[in-house]
């Protein structure tokens, strides 16, 4: 028996913690290929069947990435997956109309507001 202040306040499951994230602009914690990183998901798709997670890595077994980069994430290779309350900004590197998201977008963070149309 489960009581229910034993039960976590978020969602569970590794695609409801990715959608969390998104609408949230906040970081994740992940194991991916036995690297624990920090990840700023941007945008979650369908490639062949699958999800993915494209996102910027904010650090790398606890160090920054010696260059700036988008990672290509399987989300059934996303282990150990946790929602940080750390928000993100949107990187310059994303590029939410690129053809490979089209049609197949399931959630992306919304684009920056343009100040030129305040």
């Amino acid at each position: 028996m489960t009581l229910e202040a034993e039960r976590p306040d978020g969602p569970s499951g590794a695609t409801p913690t990715v959608l969390e994230a998104i609408v949230r602009q906040l970081c994740l914690s992940a194991t991916y290929n036995r690297t624990r990183m920090i990840l700023a998901p941007h945008i979650l798709y369908t490639r062949n069947a699958a999800l993915y997670v494209d996102a910027f890595v904010v650090s790398r077994e606890g160090m920054l990435p010696r260059e700036p980069k988008m990672g290509v994430f399987k989300l059934d290779g996303l282990n150990d997956l946790q929602l940080l309350q750390r928000p993100f900004e949107a990187s310059d590197m994303f590029q939410p109309e690129a053809a490979k998201y089209a049609g197949v977008t399931l959630m992306a963070i919304e684009p920056p507001a343009n100040d030129s149309q305040l």
